[in-house]
Formats: C-alpha cells, structure tokens, sequence
C-alpha cells in the first residue's frame, strides 16, 4: 500500500515538474514570431488585406474618414455595372467636355457630338480618369446625375460601407473639397464588390485601350494612369485618385501563387505622384512575405 501511495506521488510530482519546465520555455519557441510592421509607407491612413483569405494584413487608420477624389469612379463603375446595358449608345454633350474643363479634371478627351457605348465610356472614365467620362455616364444611368448619386450612397450601405458619402459622381472637391469621403475599411469592401466582376477586372488591368474612328465617334487611345501595372509584377488595378485635399491616392490589387492582395493608400503627400505607387510596392512586398 506504501508503495503505491509512493509511485503515485512521484508520477505528480514528475508532472509538476513538466509542467514547471514548459511555461519557462520562451515565448518564441511556444508561439510563431509576430513579423515587424511594414516600413516606409508613405500615406495617411492605409488597410492591406488577403483577399484570398479575408485575413486584414496591415492598417493604418482604418476607419478614418477622408476626401478620396477619384477612387470615386470606381463605385461609378459599379452602379453602371450593375445596371448593365453595356451597348447603349450615348453621345457626348458639350456640357460633359465643358464640365472637364472647368474643373481641370481628369478627361477622356471626348469630342462633342460622338455617339460611343457605354462600355467605351466606363474605358475612358477608369484609365485616363475622365470626368467627361462620368459625367455622361450618371446622366444617362441615373436618369440624370442626382439619381445617380443617391444610386451610388444607396450601393454603399447595402454593402455596409458605414463611414462613406459621395456628394458627386467622379471626387471632384465639390460641393467642398471634404464632401466625398471614405475609409480605408470602406474603400476596400468596395474594390472586392468591383473585383468580383470579371468585366471590371478586365478593364482596370490594362494599361491601354483604344477606340478605333468610326463614322459615329473620333479614334481615342487612352492609358492607364496606375503605373503600377507598369511596375509591379501580378499588379491587376484597380484606380488612381487626386485633388489637392484627398492627395495622391491609390486602390490596388495583385495576386501571385493562388494569393490575392487588395489595399489602399490615401493621402500619400500630395506633391509627389510615384510616392503612391511606392507605397503600395512596399505594402505588398511586406504582404507576400509575411502574408
């Protein structure tokens, strides 16, 4: 009897002492190490994510409310998108060059009088950035522009973009210079709606896209403005973005070996351009590294 009570006190004892071992082992060796943060990038409020996984990477201010200029087009995109329709025929208004102008916008150099599909426009509203571009297309999808933009916020709360307005259809400053805003967070639940629709992805991945004369419509060769097609390998889109108040923006996504990473940059100084395309470079190295 002695001697069982003896075996079974050694055993916890034994048992104590495993125990007392383990929890002094480092930290380390009993979880994965915690990759340092991204460096060097260069924007104000900032969100990369696996799209592949739906696993938030990195962020920067997540939920801050900013102007975010053209990154607008692409809920423009959406809303036309969703409508569909992509043959009808509009003609270009004097009022939609004028608007342009006026506003030393993006443009898609639109000639007065051309009759192109609206497939051709969403081309020259999302490469080049025209506002000519969008401005024809909330007129003819609305019906008319104000429709079109309560078609846009009404798009957003339905897919729970909560910290977003859009006062206009293309983030031009106006009414004020703030009256377009989102978030890091919103603008990326945007960019997976827009990238889940093939057409879409097909059009904001080329670096190029030209519409051959007609009898009906001039010849237009439009580039991309997201040189990061250009530069970084697996860069799919999606838009550039800029007015003196939001800075130089930038939403993009690129996939390598079965992994898709989506992010944003905003506000990325607003004198230097490339700055954005930096930062988006650096955020994704640091995403397919550590990701």
């Amino acid at each position: 009897m002695r001697r069982a009570h003896l075996t079974a006190a050694l055993s916890a004892a034994v048992c104590v002492l495993a125990a007392v071992q383990l929890s002094a082992l480092p930290s380390a060796q009993a979880s994965p190490l915690v990759p340092a943060p991204p460096t060097g990038v260069v924007a104000a409020a900032a969100d990369l994510i696996n799209a592949t996984s739906g696993q938030r990477l990195w962020a920067r201010n997540l939920n801050a409310r900013l102007p975010i200029a053209s990154l607008t087009k692409v809920m423009t995109a959406l809303v036309v998108l969703a409508d569909g329709g992509l043959d009808r025929k509009i003609r270009v208004t004097e009022a939609a060059v004028q608007y342009a102008a006026a506003n030393f916008a993006g443009s898609a150099g639109l000639h007065v009088g051309d009759v192109l599909t609206a497939r051709q426009l969403l081309e020259g509203m999302l490469l080049p950035s025209g506002a000519d571009a969008a401005y024809l297309l909330a007129t003819s999808y609305g019906p008319g522009r104000p429709a079109f933009v309560r078609s846009m916020n009404a798009k957003a709360r339905s897919l729970g973009m909560t910290q977003t307005n859009f006062a206009n259809f293309d983030g031009l400053p106006w009414p004020t210079p703030t009256a377009t805003y989102s978030s890091p967070r919103d603008l990326l639940i945007m960019a997976e709606a827009a990238m889940k629709r093939p057409n879409f992805v097909a059009m904001v991945g080329q670096r190029s896209y030209l519409v051959r004369a007609t009898s009906q419509n001039h010849r237009y060769y439009w580039t991309n403005t997201d040189l990061l097609l250009a530069s970084y390998p697996g860069a799919i889109g999606i838009k550039t973005g800029f007015t003196t108040a939001a800075g130089y923006c930038l939403l993009f996504d690129a996939r390598r070996g079965g992994t898709d990473l989506m992010g944003v940059v905003l506000d990325s100084t607003d004198t230097n351009a490339n700055m954005r395309f930096t930062a988006a470079a650096r955020l994704l190295n640091w995403g397919f590294a550590n990701g």
